[in-house]
């Protein structure tokens, strides 16, 4: 017998007791397929049985209402939910913002999202634009709060440049944030000006030290290539391959848990990384040939993540070290990737990922790191402080 999940979500605690603000109101719901209930029930489904009059109308954010798209720039058209009939406006298409015509049916909005800890995941945007939107017609927002799978007590990263802002990197914040769906909605709405009638309704049991797999819940994969709670936590470092050549293994059973390219030797890799690099994982050379994206039918050498101790594991410091190493030892054939990315066609998509263009200017003139790491050490300290306010949960039982 499965043993009962540690925590209550958001979704759980909404359905029990939803919130004064709905009542007599006209609902749109924003989620995607991870929007379940410990039994993997789907929240549209969900408010749709208990609240057939309410529910009129959901929204998706990027990958689609079942996920299923691939990659950034790959869009989803607006659907119909299968299961409750509903109109379903995807957020994911010819804009990333919502439309008045699709915010005609409702006014009232309820938003059931996993994030999943990290600045350039986009379905924070998706919310804040919705948030801005609903702030626009003066209808209420109900945020139902679910678990940061990274866990809620370190912060890791540089604060995003205002001048590198995109839809991979909206707000000032930092690269591992520390904030749940909830608590970032609190702090762009403060923080950030956007000021609509906002409500968090949130978890019960979650404290800040919980990684995904300390809740008891089913992990749903939230888009395609992050199919483990694993995938999760590399991902705020990973996912800076994304502006290079290196393939951050899409197309293979293991993205972003992997890395690698044709070009690399993984033991010249490893000869220049410190023991503070590599804490709390450990990378085993291995070789993978994605059957898709980059370096396609290619064998690529590279390394497996292996998270040990995810306290001492630092995702960012590792990547940065790992893409300084690769620049370094390979510059013949070590390259940036190409604008577009994310509907930006001009600026470069390391710059945008990583909120900055000092890490790719200080590669390609050879110019040390540690300066860049230090100052971001800062940065992410001072973004603890300010976003203390908008917690919600302890740190420990």
């Amino acid at each position: 017998m499965r043993t009962p999940p540690a925590i209550r979500t958001g979704l759980e605690n909404f359905l029990d007791s939803p919130p004064d603000a709905l009542q007599n109101r006209k609902w749109g719901l924003l989620y995607n397929p991870a929007s379940v209930d410990p039994d993997l029930r789907l929240a549209p489904a969900l408010l749709h049985e208990q609240f057939p009059e309410n529910l009129v109308a959901l929204f998706t954010p990027q990958h689609g209402i079942f996920a299923a798209k691939q990659d950034n720039m790959v869009e989803s058209e607006d659907a119909t939910d299968p299961e409750t009939g509903l109109p379903a406006y995807s957020l994911y298409s010819k804009t990333r913002v919502p439309t008045d015509q699709s915010f005609a049916k409702i006014n009232a909005l309820v938003v059931d999202l996993l994030d999943v800890g990290t600045r350039v995941y986009t379905f924070m945007y998706t919310l804040s634009h919705c948030m801005e939107k609903a702030a626009k017609r003066g209808i209420p927002v109900v945020v139902l709060d679910r678990p940061n799978p990274i866990g809620g007590t370190l912060v890791e990263g540089g604060i995003l440049d205002p001048a590198f802002a995109s839809f991979v990197g909206r707000f000032p914040i930092p690269m591992r944030h520390g904030l749940t769906m909830g608590e970032l909605a609190r702090l762009f709405n403060e923080e950030f000006g956007i000021g609509c009638d906002l409500t968090v309704v949130p978890m019960s049991g979650w404290s800040r030290d919980m990684l995904w797999e300390d809740t008891g819940l089913f992990w749903v994969p939230p888009s395609p290539n992050l199919p483990q709670a694993a995938s999760a936590l590399v991902y705020p470092g990973q996912v800076l391959w994304e502006g290079t050549n290196v393939s951050e293994a899409r197309g293979t059973a293991m993205p972003f848990l992997m890395c690698g390219a044709p070009f690399v030797d993984p033991g010249e890799v490893l000869a220049r990384l410190s023991p503070e690099d590599t804490a709390g994982v450990i990378l085993r050379p291995c070789a993978f040939e994605p059957t898709s994206n980059k370096w396609e039918g290619a064998l690529c050498a590279g390394f497996s993540f292996h998270v040990t101790d995810p306290k001492a594991f630092r995702p960012v410091r590792l990547s940065l070290r790992l893409l300084e190493a690769v620049c370094r030892l390979y510059p013949k054939s070590f390259a940036w990737k190409q604008p577009p990315y994310e509907y930006e066609y001009e600026r470069m998509p390391i710059d945008l990922i990583l909120g900055t263009d000092r890490v790719r200017k200080a590669l390609e003139t050879g110019e040390p790191l540690d300066p860049i790491l230090a100052d971001w050490e800062q940065q992410a300290r001072e973004f603890e402080a300010l976003s203390a306010k908008y917690r919600l949960y302890p740190e420990g039982a």
